[in-house]
């Protein structure tokens, strides 16, 4: 009796204690949701942070389909997209982007059009919740300036990036002692899909943005050389640094990444979408976003002063310029 009596005791006193002192307390899981089910990055990324032997702490829980009827890349897809994430995930597919920001603590901006982001993203900066945005961040270098405007001015975290960025080789390369000092830097890659959107944004940003991780922001003006066979684009960078960008039209175009560094070369690939989610989950946990607002700010500037070059015959464009512009600053 007495015996039985010591145990309930001591069971009390186990259910009784802090969590913080079970060490074998699970995580508390962070629930995201998704907005635009119309892109096959939804099933890749619901695929890898809901399998529990990735650890990412965080599991996507409902969708909201959106969809863009003019825009075939999601018109065509989103129906199949939605019934897989409800079938295999079990995802709960809400009716509105508000219901959706009740059910969870972050938000994935999936949408495989750029052109109702900001609209999107507004609902959601309003509601409070982490936010990463998948490319491209808008349809429009000034869309892109107000999203992160909007952003900090409510204090919620948010960024965005392509996988590129975290590939092996690439992340980090700025601080490669083996590399030293980064004095130039080509990447290959695709500005073959343009459909409503300045030519580099939906294709070209898997290049542009593993150009800035390794030679950083102060890009300071763009110039492009277009012809049927190639499409190159030339960004100067402070201090005389070049940088560019080149699709082999008609061509294989891999996403390649060539580093010129003043001890020596290398040439990365990319590894996936495992690193980019690693960081995603980092960030839900944080609030810390890995990638500033004002070096995606100049990404994009990068890109739309491509398409103005192209427009002046290959002149150069002053990244600053653009960007003063797309403020509506004189």
């Amino acid at each position: 009796m007495k015996r039985n009596l010591l145990m309930l005791v001591l069971a009390i006193a186990v259910v009784s204690l802090p969590r913080a002192s079970r060490a074998e307390d699970e995580e508390k899981v962070i629930r995201l949701g998704m907005i635009g089910l119309d892109t096959s990055h939804v099933i890749a990324f619901a695929r890898y942070l809901n399998d529990p032997r990735n650890k990412t702490g965080c599991r996507v829980v409902a969708g909201y389909p959106g969809g863009s009827p003019d825009f075939p890349a999601s018109a065509n897809r989103v129906e199949n997209f939605t019934e897989e994430l409800r079938g295999k995930f079990g995802l709960e597919i809400v009716d509105s982007i508000e219901e959706l920001c009740e059910k969870v603590d972050g938000i994935l901006l999936e949408s495989v059009d750029g052109r109702p982001h900001l609209k999107q993203a507004k609902t959601v900066i309003a509601a409070g919740k982490p936010l990463w945005v998948d490319k491209p961040v808008a349809d429009s270098l000034a869309s892109v300036i107000e999203l992160f405007r909007l952003a900090e001015e409510n204090n919620v975290p948010c960024w965005s990036s392509s996988a590129m960025r975290f590939g092996e080789g690439v992340a980090g390369a700025r601080n490669n002692e083996e590399l030293g000092q980064i004095v130039s830097c080509d990447v290959f890659g695709s500005s073959s899909w343009a459909e409503q959107h300045p030519s580099l944004y939906l294709y070209g940003i898997h290049a542009v943005e593993p150009l800035f991780t390794v030679m950083g922001t102060g890009c300071e003006s763009v110039r492009r050389i277009k012809t049927d066979g190639v499409d190159l684009v030339v960004g100067v960078w402070k201090g005389g640094r070049i940088g560019t960008f080149r699709d082999l039209r008609g061509g294989k175009t891999d996403f390649q990444t060539i580093i010129y560094g003043k001890n020596r070369m290398a040439t990365c690939k990319s590894s996936g979408y495992g690193p980019l989610l690693v960081e995603i989950a980092k960030f839900f946990k944080t609030g810390k976003p890995p990638v500033s607002p004002e070096e995606t700010i100049e990404i994009y500037a990068f890109m739309s002063a491509a398409d103005e070059s192209q427009m002046q015959g290959g002149a150069p464009v002053s990244i600053a310029e653009v960007i003063k512009q797309a403020r509506g600053e004189r």
